[in-house]
């Protein structure tokens, strides 16, 4: 399927945008230095790198393999992978592994595992792009919407049973902000706010596990149990504010090299940022990475189609919600999630997906109506 196709005169391949993928792979590299930080005094230290490392490589390999694949052809493709993805999430609850909380989000093969959540989301987007398209057109709008639901429900549903309260977030999240680019109209938004009011306390008293709530209370409060769930968070703010503007240099950091911040290498390594890298180090982190969002934004805005846009938004969706959720909860502003940070945090299954979501995009962006720079078309 590989692309030499002509568009106005213009090899498609010309339109692969370098500047996005180039800012993708400055995170990731910034990313390898920190977790190597983070993960310098660790026993398992070189076994965590080495999986970042390949993970990394089968994200580059599968972006690049991806983007000249014509997005449209995952309408059909997309279905097959959905429904495997789905398997994967009924799977996981007989076999799957877990933590200490008592989750099963990982299938373990030997040595490898994966979690099935994490590829999922990938393929939610493409399902409800599939649909969107269809109810913006008018195709059917009723139907569409009903089946849309349907297709949503199923995985957020299996993710709760796991459970994994996170990572239900992260769907419910892309959900809401590819409906709001669809245009659905406010009352259907204003009805469905009221209805997740309503649902509160019945979720607070029948649906969140007691250390959920005693997240909800600790980020209220993080003093109400500075010793038991609210110490990552104070633990974190300390580290960061430590840092200051330039920080105390990569392996050095006190809090974050000796024992002070724990799941330093996932959930809590934006504090590795801000202790050893610094407020500066910091600032470059969230440019970055707010340039590459709005860059993908950009690209949806001038896709060709309504399913490019929609499939680029919610792959925005997703990276935004991972990337503001884990840098909110570090610093204290957000309830404590078990949310890893874009091409940042270790874990090879976030990894792989984050890069086939830029695959995505790339491939949307190849074929946009709209070059992004003025070139002669």
């Amino acid at each position: 399927m590989y692309s030499v196709e002509k568009t106005k005169g213009i090899s498609i391949t010309r339109r692969f945008d370098y500047l996005s993928f180039f800012v993708v792979l400055v995170i990731s590299a910034i990313g390898i230095l920190v977790l190597s930080s983070a993960a310098y005094k660790m026993t398992n230290g070189s076994s965590l790198m080495r999986t970042q490392y390949i993970s990394l490589l089968i994200g580059f390999i599968l972006a690049v393999f991806i983007s000249t694949i014509d997005y449209k052809d995952f309408k059909t493709i997309g279905v097959i992978f959905y429904l495997f993805s789905v398997l994967m999430l009924v799977l996981v609850l007989i076999i799957g592994t877990g933590d200490q909380l008592g989750s099963k989000s990982w299938i373990k093969l030997g040595n490898f595992r994966f979690q099935p959540s994490e590829l999922s989301k990938i393929t939610f987007v493409v399902m409800a792009s599939i649909f969107l398209e269809r109810i913006k057109e008018g195709t059917e709008r009723n139907k569409n919407i009903i089946k849309l639901i349907m297709y949503s429900v199923l995985p957020v549903g299996l993710v709760l049973l796991q459970p994994d309260f996170g990572t239900a977030m992260v769907f419910v999240f892309i959900f809401l902000v590819m409906i709001f680019i669809c245009g659905f109209p406010y009352r259907y938004i204003v009805i469905t706010s009221i209805m997740c009011v309503v649902s509160m306390p019945f979720l607070w008293f029948f649906g969140l596990k007691d250390y959920q709530k005693k997240r909800i209370m600790v980020f209220l409060s993080p003093e109400l149990d500075p010793k038991g769930a609210g110490f990552n968070v104070i633990r974190a703010k300390t580290a960061i504010g430590s840092g200051k503007l330039f920080g105390k240099r990569l392996y050095e950091g006190i809090q974050t090299q000796n024992g002070g911040v724990p799941v330093k290498e996932s959930d809590f390594i934006f504090t590795v940022v801000g202790e050893e890298l610094g407020f500066v180090g910091a600032v470059i982190i969230i440019v970055l990475m707010f340039f590459l969002l709005l860059r993908f934004l950009y690209i949806a805005k001038h896709s060709r189609d309504g399913y490019g846009a929609f499939l680029v938004t919610g792959m925005v969706g997703m990276i935004a919600f991972h990337f503001i959720q884990n840098v909110g909860m570090c610093i204290g502003i957000l309830p404590v999630t078990g949310i890893p940070l874009p091409f940042i945090s270790s874990g090879g299954t976030a990894m792989i997906a984050n890069y086939i979501a830029v695959g995505l995009v790339l491939s949307v962006s190849m074929r946009r109506k709209k070059t992004i720079f003025n070139v002669d078309e």
